[in-house]
């Protein structure tokens, strides 16, 4: 009696005992509902609810709230009816908590959920319906739902002979959705189920990019991101999920915007130290003077006024990868660093005698052919081979067309989905434009583009002139046929045209003179001569 005591109170407390409701244990005795109703009668209380539950014993009542010592005398007397095994409050009846969740259910979904019944009625339309509609629940609470609805008739749907689960797309309000339409049965007094209505879950353009995302999109570091239809990107996969297994250094090489990174992250995050920190590092954009106190930290006298030391990047990854981006940009310096590190995990803090000793897997990138730069001494040789333990090489774009189409899908579900629009289609001769060309920039330049498509579109299709690439010819066409003028002038036309077509791709004069195999001052000099800059040239 206890508990129900402290129960009692703390409702009263509260303020919420507008109701008792009681949990009786019971046999399944004929007249055990009349005797305890006969005890509500008797102290002229109005009967609010009653439940039973033959499958568990149990009989629940509800009825307005008395005073405590009437609440006492009414549970003793219960408790003493033959037949009666236990009597506690409750705080609901069985039907008042299946209400209550099914509320609670409706109001987060994010999906709109409408209930209509046999007439087409609105019974029941949470929020998110509401809000897709953009109407007030009192506009469409007992309104009929098909002179709202454009592609479907509901009203001939319910009177079918068979009435049938539907997945269809029609409008609302100007609205487009696409529906799964559920019909309710329910039981009549023979045990045969008769029609009551019909459950219908919305889902707007928007929404259904989102779940195509989510879909295709899987964990964000992990090998389901790789778009791997080529022969080529399948054989690297394959590989990279047998290296992530292991615990050696990875060294992956490849073109600008072929998806590095993204192959380093799959890789840590496959591997025993999923779990563990990834940090990136861009060897490229750290200075020398920066760059090895951000790896290895400082000590607490390393600068002037200093009194704490910091944690480097090796530190703070303890149990996990550091990915080294553009490993062959590093410095001599610290490239002789960064070979005792991976000899036995340990080192010193810039400006600090104390040895640091890590756990940290090293996977490193380069664009480089470090094996060239060691053979012109830019590349330590005993570095190189200690991170040309694992190797992956990513092959370009242009040599995996089979990935073309489905990373351009990917990306323009995934744009589409972000900007609430339906996903554009690709037409046939789009498609083949994308396989056809030679993506420079790999797909980080087909990315770009196809954002800026979409973003930009205003229709439902994706045309060839929509992605505003550079133009090209397998062939360089840059001769005519028949073509006027000395040969000098015929090599400066093929030269200056060679020259703007490749600038978008190699956009600095360096670059170019790489690509070429020309020296860095004469190609700077004919980009000059053929007013050929970021000005004159869309990268």
């Amino acid at each position: 009696m206890a508990y129900d005591a402290v129960l009692y109170r703390y409702q009263q407390v509260l303020g919420c005992v507008a109701a008792m409701r009681l949990e009786i244990q019971c046999q399944n005795r004929l007249g055990l509902a009349q005797e305890v109703l006969n005890i509500l009668v008797g102290y002229q209380l109005d009967l609010r609810g009653i439940e039973v539950d033959p499958s568990l014993n149990r009989m629940y009542v509800s009825f307005p709230t008395v005073n405590f010592e009437k609440f006492q005398e009414l549970m003793a007397k219960m408790r003493r009816i033959a037949g009666v095994e236990d009597v506690k409050t409750t705080a609901f009846l069985p039907s008042e908590r299946e209400h209550n969740e099914l509320t609670t259910l409706l109001k987060t979904l994010p999906d709109g959920l409408i209930a209509i019944d046999v007439k087409a009625n609105v019974t029941v339309i949470n929020d998110a319906a509401l809000e897709a509609l953009s109407v007030a629940q009192q506009d469409i609470q007992g309104q009929s739902l098909q002179g709202m609805v454009k592609g479907f008739n509901f009203q001939r749907w319910l009177e079918s002979d068979e009435v049938l689960a539907q997945t269809r797309r029609f409008e609302i309000h100007g609205k487009r959705f696409i529906a799964d339409i559920l019909p309710v049965m329910v039981p009549d007094e023979t045990g045969h189920e008769i029609l009551a209505g019909a459950v219908i879950n919305l889902k707007s353009e928007s929404r259904l990019g989102q779940h195509m995302v989510a879909f295709k999109k899987g964990d964000q570091e992990s090998f389901n991101t790789l778009q791997a239809n080529s022969n080529l990107m399948r054989k690297v996969v394959r590989e990279a999920k047998k290296m992530a297994q292991l615990d050696a250094p990875i060294l992956i090489m490849g073109e600008t915007g072929t998806g590095k990174e993204l192959l380093a992250r799959a890789c840590h995050a496959a591997g025993s130290r999923g779990a563990k920190p990834f940090l990136a590092v861009n060897c490229a954009s750290l200075p020398d003077n920066v760059a090895e106190s951000e790896l290895f930290g400082y000590g607490s006298n390393a600068f002037a006024g200093s009194t704490e030391g910091k944690k480097g990047i090796f530190e703070q990854a303890n149990g996990g990868s550091v990915f080294l981006d553009e490993v062959g940009e590093m410095s001599t310096q610290l490239q002789t660093k960064l070979i005792r590190f991976l000899q036995d995990g340990s080192f010193r803090r810039v400006a600090d005698e104390n040895e640091v000793k890590v756990d940290v897997r090293v996977i490193c990138t380069t664009q480089k052919d470090l094996p060239g730069m060691v053979q012109e001494g830019r590349f330590r040789e005993d570095l190189f081979y200690r991170l040309n333990v694992l190797t992956l090489t990513l092959p370009p774009l242009r040599e995996r067309k089979q990935d073309v189409v489905p990373l351009a899908e990917f990306f323009i579900a995934r744009f589409a989905a972000r900007l609430g629009r339906k996903a554009p289609r690709l037409t046939e001769s789009c498609s083949q434009f994308l396989q056809q060309y030679p993506w420079p920039g790999n797909v980080r330049q087909l990315e770009n583009a196809l954002y800026r498509a979409v973003t930009l579109l205003d229709g439902y299709e994706l045309e060839k002139d929509h992605l505003q690439l550079p133009s090209y010819t397998s062939d360089f066409g840059y001769l005519e046929q028949d073509f006027d003028g000395t040969l000098d002038e015929a090599v400066k036309r093929f030269e200056s045209n060679l020259l703007r077509k490749l600038y978008p791709a190699y956009p600095s004069s360096r670059q170019l003179a790489k690509k070429l195999g020309l020296s860095h001052t004469a190609v700077a000099n004919k980009l000059r001569d053929y007013g050929i800059n970021r000005k004159t040239v869309k990268i």
